[in-house]
């Protein structure tokens, strides 16, 4: 530790931390307009100037240095953040009291306050530009804009989308979206970080505008002239009484503005914020302090909230009769749907019943519906949709290193020397994640390898990309771990002293040779060979995988041959080290964590062990079934075999998600009862008896468990919609018309009783997860978490990781004569999954109105096709009708489709193959034919869609040309010390 004295106090400091960061810790009030602690130093406003023996240094780019005496209140630092914070206000027209921006957190109001600003001696010099309201979410102001580059920063070093830049060398410089373009038509994606960073109101969500303020509704007319009353007394009065008249109708907003803290509905990341709302009006999300994302999120989670309110909310049960739909009250639809559970259990037994359980809902609700059908039913059958997609990576973590869940963090990601992401659109997937992934890229050097059929953004961005033949990344992984052992580039260490099962894993590699593995993948095997090296040569690495390796016919062998690669060099139980696969829904891993599977109670306990069942059943007060339960691929030919009878589906669109949809269709009319609970009316619910509308995630209160096995808490943000009720609330009131007798007043209660009954969450409660505080599992009964997992032993009894040998067998559902192109499907940036949620936010339906399928420039020529041409794609089980996309993205003969559509979902194409070690469907496996339809419409992506722009990457801000303007000085009489830090 340093020994620092700030204004005479002696505080002690690290090393390498900025002034800036020592001086707020001490509880300081230095000004600081552009710094914020997670852009690092931008250096554009000069207000944080502090004297540092007798010269004036910017505290944001100062590093520490053992026994400096800092002066933040002398003369000269006082007269420089002044002068600094003048020249601020000459960009911006200062209107507290009529802006919707003035919610006690705008950072140049509080600025003037600190600095008691009662005049600008620069008067403020109007910019000759518009206001932009192109984008559907925020609008940008010229005239507020102070030029502090935060959102520069966030875009080109955060987000790393790279669309915004400062023309430093423009008279009149502004932000420019991709160097001049209109926010709509650039490369923007509606991430948000450069309206959550803006210290002002240049950049601000439309959904705030008119709404936050008492008097912002008023008409422009009027706002102006109230504006400009403003300004006229300020001459006289000074800043200081406009600035008490603004913090009084700021502090009225507080008694109706709400911010409430939750976690993000949308995909695994696990980014969390508050909201604000007025009333039922989401007025905004404020990303910074959620562990997983800071100040970042996508365009989903920003501003993806138009379901909340949507006109077309379930706010009644619904019974089916005749063929028809009714509304009907609580009490009778939970009454029927008691009594028909009860008649299949007497007479069919109560394996004739099924249970699937959501990813979109709590921990809690997954609890509980796994113990309804448990406890209450008396069958194991009770499965989630992790089912669809990440069981296969479970079960091959499983099976190496004995955890099936992330080996790590999102902060390992960041600080590996090598990032290898195999079948993972990431950066449309998981944005926030590919985020820090690009960061590290970009701006410390860490290196990227990509192998996916497309060439995504992260694609684009690798220092090696890799385009393997579908299906086949089982052999070229298997064959590059052969390579390593052969070579001498194996961690022999490691596997010596943490590895069991070597000789067996090295005679099962004997077919694995890099010829042919290039043979069989494609790629070249000069290509595999430099891959083999790069991973030899790093010193962390980890390997990053989603739904391109684990919906696969062998997904648990390619998850296991990854986890094997990542033993065979080491790349465990260190910082920077480890297995990602990346969890597809927000709540997929926790609804496995929490026993909704067939095979597990809670925390992965087996239903097959006694000792286990004993634990319950003492409990929960019941005997329990000891057989393994039926997953969802099973429960639809159970149905099909006239086994199943009736099933309770939760939060589910099973019948357009699940693969084959038709064949799943035609389950789904056979059952004898079928209950479906969600917070629309989807289209599973066409095939209901009784539909119960739910809440989302905003209208309660619970946890979720992110990919990073990162468990937090979500609080309520607005009341269920009348007639709708919590999800848990449901689950519970229907066990109890069944007998059972469950008490539950708050989520709490079910998360102490899930503790009590699992070793892996035996120290989780919601005190400890109070506010952004959060636990990754396992978590000790003290409290204590696991961020990196497998620090001192892995989860075997023996502390040892075991190396699995598989085998290659090859992709099902070929190509053959007559279906003759291979079709890849996936997520897509702006939509989740099918789009019932996302569709129903304006904004984001107006980027991407419809779904599509990318075809090959190649193949486009070949066929006579263009952007707009209506194709119909028809598999050996469907068919499907839609407009062709044509782009450089997909290569040759493979198409692209993504799963965004209700009306033309790509499961029609799919098939009933599955991976025989968890019965994932191969998704990924499938031909088509495709019809070139004689229509020709408009492209399926509109103009004003981010995928046209043209980005410009530069490294940050580039204050330096800011300094070399001729009307640049440094404040306090050119005694200032200009310092430029690069980015740590």
């Amino acid at each position: 530790m340093l020994n620092i004295a700030i204004d005479g106090v002696v505080h002690e400091a690290e090393p390498d931390e900025f002034l800036i960061d020592l001086i707020n810790r001490a509880g300081g009030s230095v000004p600081q307009v552009c710094y914020h602690p997670q852009l690092g130093p931008v250096q554009t406003c000069d207000t944080c100037m502090v004297e540092v023996n007798g010269h004036l240094l910017r505290s944001c780019a100062t590093k520490v240095a053992d026994g400096m005496k800092i002066s933040t209140k002398s003369a000269k630092a006082s007269a420089a953040q002044v002068e600094a914070f003048d020249r601020i206000l000459s960009n911006h027209l200062l209107y507290c009291t009529v802006c919707d921006n003035n919610n006690g957190n705008c950072t140049v109001h509080n600025t003037t306050k600190l600095l008691a600003i009662e005049h600008q001696r620069i008067p403020f010099r109007s910019k000759p530009y518009e206001v932009d309201n192109t984008n559907p979410f925020y609008r940008y102001d010229p005239d507020q804009c102070i030029l502090c580059g935060r959102c520069v920063e966030a875009c080109q070093n955060v987000e790393v989308n790279e669309t915004l830049s400062i023309n430093w060398e423009d008279p009149n410089p502004r932000v420019l979206w991709d160097g001049g373009s209109t926010i709509g038509e650039s490369s923007c994606v509606s991430c948000g970080h450069c309206v959550t960073v803006c210290p002002c109101n240049a950049l601000m969500e439309k959904s705030m505008l008119g709404h936050a303020g008492f008097l912002t509704s008023l008409k422009k007319s009027a706002l102006s002239g109230m504006i400009d009353v403003v300004k006229g007394v300020e001459p006289e009065t000074g800043y200081g009484a406009i600035m008490q008249l603004s913090e009084a109708e700021s502090a009225m907003r507080t008694h109706r503005v709400r911010q409430t803290k939750t976690v993000c509905t949308y995909c695994g990341v696990g980014c969390s914020f508050d909201v604000w709302t007025k009333d039922r009006h989401i007025l905004k999300v404020a990303p910074e302090h959620g562990p997983a994302n800071g100040i970042s999120t996508c365009v989903k989670g920003k501003f993806g909230w138009g379901h909340i309110n949507s006109e077309d909310r379930l706010t009644t049960p619904l019974i089916r009769e005749e063929g028809k739909f009714r509304q009907a009250s609580w009490d009778e639809a939970l009454a029927l749907v008691a009594r028909k559970l009860s008649e299949f259990k007497k007479k069919s037994g109560p394996d004739s019943i099924a249970f699937i359980s959501s990813s979109k809902c709590t921990n809690e609700e997954s609890y509980l519906m796994q113990k309804l059908a448990r406890a209450v039913i008396g069958t194991n059958n009770v499965d989630n949709c992790s089912r669809y997609c990440q069981s296969p990576a479970t079960a091959g973590l499983f099976r190496t290193v004995g955890y099936g869940g992330d080996s790590g963090s999102i902060r390992d990601m960041e600080k590996a020397d090598l990032v290898l992401i195999i079948g993972s659109n990431t950066a449309e997937s998981h944005p926030v994640i590919a985020t820090r992934v690009k960061s590290s890229h970009k701006l410390d050097g860490q290196k990227l390898i990509v192998s996916d059929l497309r060439e995504n953004e992260m694609a684009r961005r690798a220092d090696l990309f890799l385009h393997p033949k579908p299906g086949t990344d089982i052999f070229w992984l298997s064959a590059i771990s052969r390579y390593l052992l052969e070579n001498g580039l194996a961690h022999t260490k490691f596997l010596d002293q943490w590895v069991n099962g070597l000789d067996a894993y090295r005679k099962s590699l004997e077919p694995f040779t890099m010829e042919a593995a290039a043979r069989i993948s494609g790629v070249p095997e000069e290509t595999l060979k430099t891959v083999a090296h790069m991973i030899s040569e790093a010193k962390a690495m980890c390997i990053l995988w989603a739904m391109g390796i684990t919906q696969h016919s062998q997904g648990s062998d390619g998850s296991t041959a990854i986890s094997n690669l990542l033993l065979i060099t080491g790349n465990y139980m260190r910082p920077g080290t480890g297995a990602y696969p990346l969890r597809g829904h927000n709540n997929v891993q926790g609804a496995s964590d929490h026993g909704a599977m067939p095979n597990d109670l809670p925390g992965y306990q087996s239903v097959d062990d006694p000792e286990v069942r004993r634990r319950f059943e003492s409990a929960w007060k019941v005997k329990l079934p000891s057989t393994k339960g039926w997953d969802n691929h099973e429960m639809v030919e159970a149905i099909h075999e006239g086994k199943l009878k009736a099933m309770y589906l939760m939060g589910e669109e099973m019948s357009i998600v699940d693969s084959n949809a038709n064949y799943v269709g035609a389950a789904f009319d056979k059952l004898d009862f079928f209950v479906v609970q969600d917070i629309f009316f989807s289209n599973t619910c066409r095939y209901a008896d009784v539909v119960l509308p739910g809440a989302p995630s905003l209208e309660k209160e619970g946890t979720f468990t992110s990919t990073e096995r990162r468990i937090q808490r979500l609080y309520q943000v607005l009341e269920p919609l009348e007639g709708c009720r919590p999800d848990w609330k449901i689950t519970q009131a229907i066990a109890n018309q069944l007998g059972a007798d469950w008490h539950y007043q708050h989520p709490s209660e079910i998360m102490d009783e899930i503790a009590s009954l699992t070793p892996l969450f035996a120290g989780v409660n919601y005190d400890r997860l109070t506010g952004y505080k959060s636990l990754q599992w396992p978590v000790a009964a003290d409290g204590s978490d696991e961020p990196l997992l497998y620090t001192e032993r892995f989860a075997f009894p023996d502390g040892k990781a075991r190396l699995f040998p598989v085998s290659w067998i090859g992709p099902t559902d070929q190509p053959d004569s007559e279906f003759d192109l291979h079709l890849n499907n996936g997520r897509l940036l702006e939509h989740f999954h099918e789009g019932n949620l996302t569709y129903r936010t304006e904004g984001i339906r107006e980027k991407v109105p419809d779904v599509f399928v990318e075809v090959s420039p190649q193949l486009a020529e070949e066929r006579g096709i263009q952007s707009g041409t209506w194709v119909q794609l028809v598999s050996r089980y469907g068919k499907v009708r839609v407009r062709a996309l044509v782009t450089d993205r997909v290569q040759g003969r493979e198409l692209y489709m993504p799963m965004n559509s209700v009306e033309s979902p790509v499961n029609r194409l799919t098939s009933s193959h599955t991976d025989p070690v968890t019965n994932t469907p191969a998704y990924k496996e499938t031909s088509v034919h495709m019809n070139v339809l004689a229509e020709v419409g408009e492209s399926p992506l509109p103009p004003i869609n981010s995928r046209f722009g043209h980005p410009t990457p530069q490294n940050g801000v580039e204050v330096e040309r800011k300094w070399k303007r001729p009307d640049y000085a440094p404040p306090g009489n050119g005694n200032g010390l200009v310092q430029l830090q690069t980015k740590k």
